[in-house]
């Protein structure tokens, strides 16, 4: 049963860095302090945030015009990529609309799964490539991994052994994952380009163009067993590449911000690798995070939604909820983002940042 959410109860949940908070503290949360913006891997649950987005990319960062670098893996890179397509409200509400309305079931191989997304991304980039990747404010950087050893495989055994592979690997340090994965940076060529320093993993800094974004697009958001690599990326090593959520999950790497980085999120932790949910001690790098300012939905909201929480992958298959149904509360999901939207202007017209903040 939903929640009712009273009007004392916050909507948003913010999260700042030691650098963040003395910036924000002694000049408020300026659009001109903001040059890196994340976006996580998550799925389904990167539509649930839209009005946060459409706040930020419409409202907010417009007041000051400048170039910025978009950092996304998987869902993150998509949402990136519309927004730079099409504007933040038609590339974010076109967005929702074409994974709302997806529908999968479990008898699906994961070649017919990824042919129905493939056919998704497409109806959200194509033709606007160029613009895309030659954005005059957004440096969009998408993040995937290149797969090694039997990693390479789409079959389900090597696939299943390499996973359990990775998640005993893991478990041990995150560098040990460099034996099935490596991680990719694809960006358009420029002086803003985006690097970061040895964590230990190897990574290779590919180009991103018109010919090839549909094609890092699609890798950065292939889920081992459910979905499967993308193959023959024109300008980038022969290779099987896959989801960037694998070693890149909520983007915990050295930003080099100048000024601020704006995190709008679906959580209030940054978790650094898929395969760190399991392991509660795995934590963000606050080194990493010292000037990023997370923006995520309060637990008071996430209650209040018809789902209790935001939408997940789980809802496609879930017992007892039907096709039609799920698009329903997805809808009322999104719709109710509206209001993340709303509340972060007002904060921003207010600046009363420094009663809410809280330590990332």
């Amino acid at each position: 049963m939903t929640e009712i959410l009273k009007k004392s109860d916050p909507v948003l949940d913010i999260r700042v860095g030691s650098q963040a908070r003395q910036l924000i503290l002694k000049e408020g949360l300026q659009a001109h302090h903001v040059d890196i913006i994340p976006g996580a891997a998550g799925g389904p649950k990167g539509i649930g945030i839209q009005g946060l987005d459409q706040a930020i990319f419409g409202e907010f960062l417009p007041r000051a015009q400048q170039r910025r670098t978009l950092i996304g893996s998987s869902i993150g890179s998509w949402r990136f990529a519309s927004i730079a397509g099409h504007g933040a409200k038609p590339g974010t509400d076109l967005l929702g609309e074409l994974y709302t309305h997806l529908e999968f079931d479990k008898k699906m191989t994961r070649h017919e799964v990824g042919v129905v997304c493939r056919e998704m991304l497409h109806q959200l980039v194509a033709g606007l490539e160029q613009n895309i990747v030659e954005h005059t404010d957004y440096h969009l950087t998408v993040l995937a991994v290149k797969s090694e050893k039997i990693f390479k495989s789409d079959r389900t055994l090597p696939l299943l052994a390499s996973v359990l592979g990775i998640v005993a690997s893991n478990a041990i340090a995150r560098p040990k994952m460099k034996t099935f994965v490596e991680r990719v940076i694809a960006q358009p060529q420029a002086e803003q380009n985006f690097k970061i320093s040895d964590d230990g993993f190897k990574t290779h800094y590919c180009p991103l163009n018109a010919s090839n974004l549909e094609d890092w697009l699609m890798a950065s958001a292939s889920i081992p067993v459910a979905v499967p690599a993308v193959r023959n990326i024109a300008d980038a090593p022969e290779g099987a590449y896959r989801d960037g959520g694998l070693i890149d999950y909520h983007i915990d790497l050295p930003f080099q911000s100048q000024g601020l980085v704006l995190y709008p999120h679906f959580t209030d932790s940054i978790t650094p690798g898929w395969f760190d949910k399991m392991l509660k001690s795995r934590k963000a790098n606050p080194d990493n995070q010292a000037r990023t300012v997370l923006i995520s939905p309060s637990a008071s909201y996430l209650r209040g939604l018809p789902l209790g929480r935001l939408p997940d992958r789980k809802d496609f298959t879930l017992k007892g909820l039907s096709q039609q149904q799920r698009i329903a509360l997805w809808k009322q999901s999104i719709a109710e983002s509206q209001r993340l939207g709303d509340a972060f202007l007002e904060l921003v017209e207010k600046q009363e940042f420094e009663t809410i903040m809280q330590d990332l």
